[in-house]
């Protein structure tokens, strides 16, 4: 007994006894306490007590209750539906005003239910003492309304330990010797009303393996169902809408490119709403009716649905949409776009008053088919690409519509309510992206959302009154994991996540998925890659994207996404097998991936430069571009045939390399890419190329010269000798000056480059502008590289103090300020881990709020620098992609040195063009940033203070560059500057 209960007592020390959720109201132990209710112990399971009369939904989450408990403590528990148990702690279940077991409980006010009674989903969670006659402890799960009661019972699977993704990520269930409930009284209830996602962008990859797992659909003729179908059946998506609850969610937009969700499997909306889902169409079907239903009746005979030539079919199509699904849970799109997602054709006024009279015409079938007040029929208007355009050219929309903002497809919301707006009785909403297929370039391979950008768009959305419904759009659904489930728990409680703690849901969700002990490691690995993918997505990629000259930049960028890699690979190699499937789907394989694309793309733009250079390592370049391609189609081919099992197959189908426009090429190629070959001579001939510079010399016009070095930021710069032969050579370096030391100075040069880092000793340097020439010379010839370098006459590098000037330029990353001064209810704010390098400073302030006046109500962050210059600076900020969410105004920033006057700069101009003719956001959404300049004249060398003022609200600050002659070109923007606080 003595060697049991130190083994326990062992146990209990090296793991918490407090089992993780994502949500973490921690009230699950795994170690008994004072007041604790059993829920699992000894090999027994206290049971389940459930009215027979409650929801067939909520009766059916029990059951998967009852089997989550089994998962993890290997014994499931009884579900009782008529005769109360006779154990002495029981579970007990149920909907207030639908169990008579939980009336009682409120009437004999053992429960008090007054947090959650006539209130939207909303649960609670409580231990009670004697509830009924002859029991002692209870676990009591009660619900204000049927997905209320579901979402609790959810709850409670989590917390033991079962994750939502079980299935479709294959994470494990942990078993636990003992399950414990501790004294609790646990509330929630969600923060936006309709939560739900968009199946869409489904093929290849989901469509496929639908077809492997599910077959084809039943041909029909009444319903028209054809002959090659995918079979989108009940088993599909009652694994989906399990999901869906298990992340508290309760909306679905299903897939619709080739199929009816009504129609395939006639089960499909009568299973929804028993499970408690809440069905919609995507933004273009209106009135519960896919495309897909009328091309298969319709698209021999009459062609595309087209409202000016078929009103009176299309009224007649859409009023039986909701007479077949009236007696089901659901939100009814309305207006009508184009067939196939694409504009009608009209004038705009045209159109305007089509799409006002098509709504009445279907809010009158609406009434007259449901008989009820339309008031309590949820509609939703998508305000979608063209029809924004009309609703700013004075589209009327009924106030009972909730209006569904969309976003630019890059997931920068594209306008937000106003003060009106916002007393509109049907509320507004959201269509966010994590996936699109459009322009400028679709992007639907891989997960490239950052969690901070969506925290930011989702809660600025939340702040100005858009909480009716969010639904975003996730593609084929697997690999979206991570952002899937933050975007829904943010939609539950957007209060709880904020801009600084989203590396905690990050880290809680991957203690949840693989446990504490790499819980840290893993986070860093999948907010890393996430941060990474969001700068730059696969598909938008070219092989310049990164600067191959300046500031390291594209190798910079191999190097950090093989170290993620090599993070990733370790622990891989340390988990259990049990874990590993799980592991390789959220975790490795995208980050492998990722890293490995990035990579072809930096080598693709090393062969195009040694080409211009005529380096023998060129056609070296041009055959590891085609490894890395043959890598990416191995790594594709490994996932969808090997990896676990083959039980994926297909989700990999999806083309990512060789984009040139917005439609992916049907199979991933490097014809966008073309490599050079050279023809390389026998005979040695030395070739030097210097950091900042594409030419090379001998043969170049110019003369060499390295970028500045100087005793703060830019001590170190290289060179590269390498060999435009066959044959090798010696190589010898020499200075002209004591104070510049090299990595090595001489050696022997075959096929492969060499790169010297040159320095300086700063002990040597003398004081003010130095220059130095370099000679670099072998037995082919040789080639003088000039060198300038700085140390400070006056001060040194102890008393001088801020961002310093260095090289001619200052780079500063935003939340390095030194004050942060708000003003009232305006702010700064910080968005951790946001954007293309650190964080973000978001200007924050009342919803619709006018502009601020900076040195009056403008909130200002303040950076001490300090100059060298003395003339003008060109100034850049880069900031957010963000988009005028606050329509007929620009947003705006302002900049000042010291004391003068502030200058002014645009973010956005006022109705800035969200659209493919507009390049000005195709570049914004490709590059992920902004960047917007003005230019300021510097009082004087010396000490001196740079501050941001506030203007309109909404812009994310990332980086700040002081140019005063020196600055490179590059994607993310110089490395931060040296200061000294």
């Amino acid at each position: 007994m003595k060697n049991k209960n130190f083994v326990s007592l062992l146990l209990a020390c090296l793991f918490p006894a407090t089992i993780l959720a994502v949500g973490d109201s921690g009230y699950v132990s795994t170690v008994k306490g004072n007041g604790y209710f059993t829920l699992s112990a000894q090999q027994i399971s206290a049971p389940l007590y459930i009215d027979a009369a409650d929801y067939p939904g909520v009766i059916r989450a029990l059951n998967d209750l009852k089997t989550d408990i089994g998962k993890v403590a290997g014994y499931e528990p009884s579900i009782y539906n008529g005769l109360k148990p006779t154990q002495k702690e029981i579970v007990i279940v149920g909907t207030i005003g639908k169990s008579a077991l939980i009336d009682a409980l409120i009437k004999s006010k053992k429960i008090n239910v007054s947090s959650i009674t006539g209130k939207w989903e909303h649960f609670l969670i409580q231990t009670i003492s004697n509830p009924f006659p002859g029991v002692e402890k209870a676990l009591v799960i009660v619900g204000s309304d049927k997905r209320g009661t579901i979402y609790g019972i959810y709850d409670v699977s989590e917390q033991i330990g079962v994750s939502p993704w079980y299935f479709w990520a294959d994470v494990p269930v942990e078993h636990k010797d003992a399950l414990y409930i501790k004294p609790v009284k646990f509330v929630e209830g969600p923060s936006v009303k309709y939560r739900g996602i968009f199946i869409n962008d489904e093929a290849p990859d989901l469509t496929s393996w639908v077809k492997d797992h599910y077959g084809l659909a039943k041909a029909n003729i009444n319903p028209p169902v054809g002959n090659n179908v995918a079979n989108y059946n009940h088993e599909f998506y009652s694994k989906t809408f399990e999901f869906l609850l298990r992340i508290k969610a309760n909306y679905l937009w299903p897939a619709m490119w080739s199929n009816a969700f009504n129609e395939d499997d006639s089960e499909n909306p009568r299973l929804a709403d028993e499970y408690g889902i809440v069905m919609g169409t995507s933004h273009q079907e209106p009135m519960v009716r896919s495309q897909q239903e009328w091309d298969r009746r319709y698209i021999k005979t009459l062609g595309n649905w087209n409202y000016k030539k078929h009103a009176d079919t299309l009224a007649s199509f859409w009023r039986e949409g909701i007479r077949r699904n009236k007696k089901f849970e659901s939100i009814v799109t309305m207006g009508l776009r184009g067939a196939n997602d694409t504009q009608i054709e009209g004038t705009l006024d045209e159109n305007i008053g089509m799409v006002q009279n098509i709504v009445q015409v279907q809010q009158n079938i609406i009434k007259e088919e449901m008989g009820v007040d339309l008031n309590k029929v949820p509609q939703v208007w998508c305000l979608y690409k063209e029809i924004m355009e009309y609703y700013n050219g004075g589209m009327r929309v009924p106030g009972n519509i909730t209006l569904l903002w969309a976003d630019d497809n890059w997931g920068n919301i594209r306008r937000l309510p106003n003060d009106i707006e916002r007393k509109r009785s049907g509320g507004a909403g959201v269509y966010y992206h994590f996936d699109y297929h459009g322009d400028p370039r679709s992007y639907e391979w891989i997960n490239t959302n950052p969690l901070p950008k969506i925290w930011d768009q989702m809660h600025l959305a939340k702040e100005y009154g858009a909480d009716k419904v969010w639904i975003v759009n996730v593609g084929h659904f697997r690999g979206y994991e991570l952002p899937m489930e933050y975007f829904m728990s943010l939609a539950w409680n957007t209060d709880k996540w904020k801009s600084d703690n989203t590396i905690d849901f990050t880290r809680n969700w991957a203690a949840r998925e693989f446990g504490k002990e790499y819980s840290n490691d893993i986070a860093h690995i999948l907010s890393t890659y996430g941060k990474f993918n969001g700068r730059c997505k696969p598909e938008s990629l070219r092989p310049d994207t990164y600067s191959l000259i300046n500031y390291n930049e594209a190798e910079n960028i191999v190097t950090e996404y093989n170290n993620i890699l090599h993070q990733a690979e370790a622990i891989y190699n340390k988990l259990p097998a049990e874990k590993k499937d799980a592991f390789y789907q959220i975790v490795l394989f995208p980050v492998k991936a990722s890293a490995q694309i990035n990579e072809l793309y930096v080598t693709a733009g090393k062969n195009a430069l040694y080409a211009d250079q005529q380096r023998a390592s060129t056609n070296k370049m041009a055959a590891r571009t085609r490894e890395f391609f043959t890598a990416d189609t191995s790594l594709m081919s490994y996932y969808n045939h090997q990896f676990a099992a083959g039980k994926w197959n297909h989700f990999m189908d999806e083309t990512h390399i060789g984009h040139t426009n917005w439609a992916p090429p049907r199979l991933n190629n490097l014809n966008a890419i073309p490599l050079k070959e050279i023809t390389v001579p026998d005979a040695a001939a030395m070739g030097v190329s210097v950091e900042g510079s594409m030419e090379s010399w001998p043969g170049s016009s110019t003369i060499a010269t390295l970028p500045a070095l100087d005793i703060f930021s830019n001590q170190k710069h290289y060179i590269d000798i390498f060999n435009k032969g066959k044959n090798p050579f010696q190589y010898n370096i020499t200075a002209n000056v004591p104070w510049l030391v090299f990595s090595e100075m001489k050696g022997r040069i075959d096929s492969s480059d060499r790169r010297i880092w040159i320095s300086i000793n700063q002990a040597k340097l003398p004081k003010g502008n130095q220059q130095a020439e370099i000679t670099i010379s072998s037995s082919t010839g040789k080639v003088l590289v000039k060198v300038n370098a700085f140390s400070p006459v006056s001060g040194n590098k102890n008393n001088i103090k801020g961002f310093v000037e260095s090289a001619g330029f200052i780079s500063i990353e935003a939340e390095h300020f030194a004050k942060n001064i708000a003003n009232g209810n305006r702010e700064w704010l910080k968005i951790e881990d946001y954007g293309l390098t650190l964080s973000g400073m978001r200007a924050t302030a009342p919803a619709n709020a006018a502009a601020a006046k900076p040195g009056m109500d403008a909130p200002c962050l303040e950076y001490p620098l300090y100059l060298f210059s003395s003339d003008t600076a060109e100034i850049t900020l880069i900031t957010s992609p963000l988009l005028n969410v606050m329509p007929d105004r620009d947003i705006k920033l302002a900049v000042s040195i010291d004391d003068g006057t502030p200058s002014f700069v645009t973010n956005v101009p006022d109705k800035f063009k969200v659209h493919w003719s507009n390049p000005a956001w195709a570049l914004t959404v490709v590059k992920q940033a902004r960047r917007c300049t003005t230019t300021i004249k510097l009082p004087n060398t010396g000490k001196h203070t740079l501050k941001i003022w506030m203007v309109d609200p909404g812009v994310v600050l990332e980086k700040i560059l002081i140019n005063t002659g020196g600055l490179s070109s590059s994607r993310l923007g110089a490395p931060e500057s040296y200061f000294a606080k």
